[in-house]
């Protein structure tokens, strides 16, 4: 029975690879459009795309990123700028997208523009901290994704969408598991809408990567600033050493549960925009698919426990 069992994990794996070998033809005639690429996996993704034949759009938050990637790429490819925050300027740069493709549409728009700061204990953060985030990693993927959804429905394409696996469960307070969350909703919703005109919708859920966003000395910085700016209140509930705990633990394990491979990540995105039949996700990283997508499953009083038995502990807790 055991080895009957196997044989066909066996084959269904031995299926899906081969089944997902296909990849679209002409990518020349197919334009992708790209947030977030002044570094980090947008930027890998639009030097990679570039690599395979495709005719890449990509937008950067500073002019040094699009002259970097300028530099670094073929004829075909295109930078222009683009602040997420700012309806004018996501609809600037949708009229300039659809100037360049024409009657063909967009091939693809990949969402990865996303900001990881302020994170920190829910209680240490005001309403603005969250708008700030939601503004960028929520609100900003849904204003791009609907600026270019007529291109892309023109072209029957694809749009993919950067989540986490923090869109599936939620160990920290602070608003990036709560925008990762959202993204995730619209991601669903919006494929499910998608399926009578031929768009395919897909998302990204990524573990732990060696990125800004999982830096400590960067994240560290805005943590201390966030302290300093707390009523002294709520730091006396957290009690006076407990940013040099938090200090000492992140600089311990963050470096270690960050895989520095993200070309992971971006073979992900790749499959995504070229695969005839791409996945409806993928959760790149080990830590993704053997810990935290499992521990999304299981019951809810088990996760807390499991999250919270070495968590630090704030000096006035009653448990």
């Amino acid at each position: 029975m055991f080895l009957y069992i196997l044989g066909l994990v066996v084959f269904y794996y031995l299926y899906r690879w081969f089944r997902e070998i296909p990849r679209v033809p002409e990518k020349g005639d197919k334009y992708v459009y790209i947030t977030g690429c002044d570094s980090g996996f947008g930027n890998l993704l639009a030097k990679h795309l570039d690599e395979l034949g495709f005719s890449v759009i990509a937008s950067c938050f500073t002019e040094k990123g699009e002259e970097d990637l300028r530099k670094a790429c073929s004829g075909r490819f295109t930078t222009l700028h683009l602040d997420v925050k700012k309806n004018e300027s996501v609809d600037k740069a949708a009229a300039l997208i659809k100037d360049k493709v024409g009657a063909r549409g967009l091939w693809a728009v990949v969402n990865n523009a996303g900001v990881a700061m302020p994170s920190a204990p829910c209680d240490w953060l005001t309403i603005d901290d969250y708008k700030s985030m939601l503004d960028v990693n929520l609100n900003g993927v849904i204003a791009v994704t609907l600026s270019v959804l007529p291109l892309i429905k023109k072209a029957r394409g694809r749009v993919v969408n950067v989540a986490s696996v923090f869109g599936r469960i939620s160990p920290g307070g602070g608003p990036y598991t709560v925008s990762k969350y959202g993204v995730e909703a619209f991601n669903d919703s919006l494929r499910r809408n998608m399926v009578p005109f031929g768009v395919k919708v897909l998302c990204i859920e990524p573990g732990f990567f060696k990125t800004t966003m999982t830096n400590w000395i960067v994240l560290g910085k805005n943590f201390k600033q966030l302290w300093e700016k707390m009523p002294q209140e709520v730091r006396d509930d957290y009690g006076h050493d407990y940013l040099d705990k938090v200090d000492v633990r992140m600089r311990e394990k963050l470096d270690k549960m960050s895989d520095a491979d993200l070309m992971k990540v971006v073979s992900c995105m790749e499959h995504a925009v070229s695969a005839v039949r791409p996945r409806t996700r993928y959760s790149p990283g080990w830590d993704a698919k053997l810990f935290w997508i499992p521990m999304s499953y299981m019951p809810t009083g088990f996760v807390d426990w499991l999250l919270l038995r070495k968590a630090i502990i704030p000096a006035k807790a009653v448990y």
